[in-house]
């Protein structure tokens, strides 16, 4: 097998510490993996890597030719990059993992033209509110709302969401329009616990004097999915908080107001996240520069 490939292989066996995900990752056959795996050590005259039936793990010198390679084929890429531009290199595979709403209110309607524009690009898109390991899963780049908390990835800010809190028509007929802080005792939320949730106790927040607050509030319902969190809502089961793009059209018809305005939370920050492992490539450096350029235009637009 060719050097450079075997490296590959090793580095992403060592990444995700599984063969079969390694394969995957790779396309490789698995069989063609663990044989990479068994020439280069033999080659190197050393065991690389622990194999048993239930788990895969690095051997001491493992650990260092994995960080020698890493640095390697990060120099070869970023070499090749410099000798391409972005627009060239935008071609093959791109696994990215984007949160259902911005998926289908914000990227699917923009996706033609930047398909066209990369012709030779083939997307993957996992559309889900989880917090998906991309390592292990080998994810390009994924799209996050709120605090990162995984400093292990490389991140890019796309921008800041306004966020409010809104309640039904139907909501506040029934309950009344809170007006301060303090009448939020007297109403109810729908409970979002997801990936952007910091917390397990039914809470809104506010800001008061630039200081992130929060006050509990009866939760009548708690979901972990965001078309559902805003369902409840048009039901009315009680208040959310919600990037505002989010609920824009439900706005514009009034089947949703927004209440509070004086006093809305901090606005949740955006990012585009990928592996150290990835070096930045070209697929990924066109599909997060066209992201930052389709949220500027959203968010002016809308």
């Amino acid at each position: 097998m060719d050097r450079l490939l075997t490296i590959e292989v090793f580095v992403r066996v060592a990444e995700t510490l599984s063969f079969t995900r390694a394969s995957d990752v790779l396309n490789l056959p698995r069989s063609t993996v663990s044989a990479a795996i068994r020439e280069l050590e033999a080659h190197l005259n050393t065991r690389l890597i622990n194999r048993t039936t239930r788990k895969v793990s690095l051997t001491t010198d493992g650990t260092v030719y994995h960080d020698w390679c890493r640095h390697l084929l990060a120099d070869i890429e970023q070499t090749e990059l410099r000798m391409r531009s972005a627009a060239d290199g935008a071609s093959g595979r791109l696994r990215v993992e984007v949160p259902g709403r911005i998926a289908r209110r914000i990227i699917c309607p923009a996706l033609p033209d930047f398909l066209a524009s990369h012709p030779q690009l083939a997307l993957e898109m996992g559309v889900s509110d989880r917090t998906a390991d991309l390592v292990k899963e080998g994810i390009d780049c994924a799209i996050r709302v709120g605090k990162l908390t995984d400093s292990s990835l490389v991140a890019h800010s796309i921008g800041p969401l306004r966020v409010g809190t809104f309640a039904s028509q139907s909501y506040l007929s029934d309950h009344g329009i809170p007006q301060t802080i303090d009448n939020l005792s007297h109403h109810r939320i729908v409970q979002y616990t997801g990936t952007i949730s910091q917390t397990t106790a039914p809470q809104l927040w506010y800001r008061d004097h630039g200081n992130d607050k929060s006050v509990s509030v009866r939760a009548s319902i708690a979901v972990d999915d965001a078309d559902t969190y805003i369902a409840c809502c048009r039901a009315g089961l009680g208040l959310i908080q919600v990037p505002a793009y989010d609920v824009s059209d439900l706005l514009e018809s009034g089947e949703l107001v927004e209440v509070l305005s004086d006093r809305p939370p901090a606005p949740m920050p955006m990012s585009a996240v990928y592996p150290e492992r990835r070096y930045t490539s070209a697929r990924v450096h066109v599909f997060v520069e066209w992201l930052k350029e389709l949220y500027a235009s959203h968010m002016r637009d809308g």
